[in-house]
């Protein structure tokens, strides 16, 4: 039954499982130093790692327009890239701070999804993992410092990572695999949701009409400015002026009214070929062109100090060049290593702090590539967003408990690192 589940997710049926192989314990506690006084980087163990002939080929997420209006719906299970999130447990949302950049204030801006289950425990028979960020600049250097802190509980960050996970029975969906034909329904609502920006829980709502949710107050500002002056009417006479208007369309199917997030689209995984490159031929379905892709290659290249940069990046360049429009790269095997662009700014193993809700160690799961703001949208200036790469970092035994979406970790490596880097 559970295979036949998630048959009918566009993952198919090689999922990442979790049987990571935990480091040393001397390993987590010390970190070797070499002759040139520098931090041994996370990945960079002493034995090389040796080719297995049973090794999981990496997944690769390419993102495609969805087929149809209900596909990325949350009762689907989607990995998806922009828009609003598909929200697994869709009553308890992160709330807090922990929707904010901790850096500006302001709200975080949904990246990605991955719909990631485990087939381990019944716990993780769901589970998505929620990529956000600030869409600042300044606020992603600031996060550079902030990263190399030890201590989680003191870092001000401006990436954040969610993970949440059901047991197949949960009272949000059913237990048998969706349709997938446009009549799967969820088992109950989900939360109110922010009229603006249609992520974050609504907890306050309009005076007005009363039929309109915000996460804060400046989202009731832009949208009362865009236009809801002119639309906002009374709510009926008969309403209860200290409460609300219960309309269900507040709850599913709302309508965003900003229009600053990033466009919406599926992420599709394809296995990555280790001994193909591809051509000009395999870019048919991709939605942006191998130029623009060498352009962003060539920008990020210049920005590079050292010899040593220029050779990762190069080894970098050779790997993704395969299939050039990636934009994540999911690990299925225990013990996974990203693919660093830069020799610079790579984290060391006492670098990534252990799950704050049960004191396991961290395993690295996904990252994800400079490419998706291409087809965001994001301008290739000066000012605008960049990044080399994000890597995902998770509990190794993605633990249960009370707290719905548990904050992971994300360590972002920036084109160049010598100035923004501390150790």
């Amino acid at each position: 039954m559970e295979e036949e589940f998630n048959s009918g997710r566009s993952r198919g049926s090689s999922k990442r499982t979790l049987q990571i192989t935990p480091l040393d314990e001397e390993d987590q506690e010390e970190v070797q130093i070499d002759d040139s006084g520098d931090v041994d980087s996370y990945d960079d163990d002493d034995d090389e790692e040796e080719e297995d002939e049973d090794k999981e080929p990496v997944g690769l997420g390419v993102l495609e327009k969805p087929e149809n209006s209900w596909s990325l719906l949350r009762e689907l299970f989607p990995s998806k890239a922009g828009g609003t999130p598909a929200w697994l447990d869709p009553i308890n949302l992160p709330t807090g701070r922990s929707c904010l950049c901790d850096i500006c204030g302001e709200p975080l801006q949904f990246m990605l999804q991955v719909y990631a289950p485990l087939t381990e425990k019944d716990s993780t028979f769901h589970r998505t993992l929620f990529l956000f960020m600030c869409t600042s600049m300044t606020c992603l250097l600031k996060d550079q410092h902030e990263q190399w802190k030890r201590n989680q509980d003191k870092q001000s960050r401006s990436v954040k990572v969610f993970r949440c996970q059901l047991p197949r029975d949960n009272s949000f969906y059913s237990s048998e695999p969706p349709r997938n034909n446009g009549k799967d329904k969820p088992s109950s609502p989900g939360a109110v949701l922010c009229g603006w920006c249609g992520t974050w829980k609504g907890d306050k709502f309009c005076g007005g009409c009363r039929r309109v949710y915000y996460c804060l107050e400046k989202h009731q500002t832009f949208h009362w400015k865009s236009g809801h002056k002119q639309r906002c009417l009374p709510s009926s006479i008969s309403q209860d002026a200290s409460e609300p208007s219960n309309n269900k369309n507040l709850r599913e199917g709302q309508e965003v009214a900003s229009k600053s997030l990033w466009p919406e689209y599926e992420i599709a995984i394809t296995d990555e070929c280790e001994d193909k490159v591809s051509d000009d031929n395999g870019q048919v379905n991709s939605l942006i062109s191998s130029s623009r892709v060498d352009e962003s290659i060539e920008a990020l290249m210049d920005s590079f100090e050292g010899g040593d940069d220029k050779k990762s990046w190069a080894s970098f360049q050779e790997r993704i060049s395969r299939t050039p429009e990636q934009v994540l790269r999911y690990y299925r095997d225990a013990g996974a290593k990203p693919i660093w662009p830069t020799s610079s700014g790579q984290p060391s193993k006492a670098d990534i702090p252990k799950c704050t809700y049960c004191g396991s160690r961290r395993a690295f799961e996904f990252q994800v590539l400079p490419q998706i703001l291409y087809y965001f949208g994001v301008e290739n200036d000066v000012h605008s967003l960049d990044w080399a790469t994000i890597a995902v970092y998770t509990c190794e035994s993605s633990c249960d408990g009370h707290v719905a979406y548990k904050e992971e970790f994300a360590w972002v490596q920036i084109a160049s690192q010598s100035s923004t880097t501390q150790r």
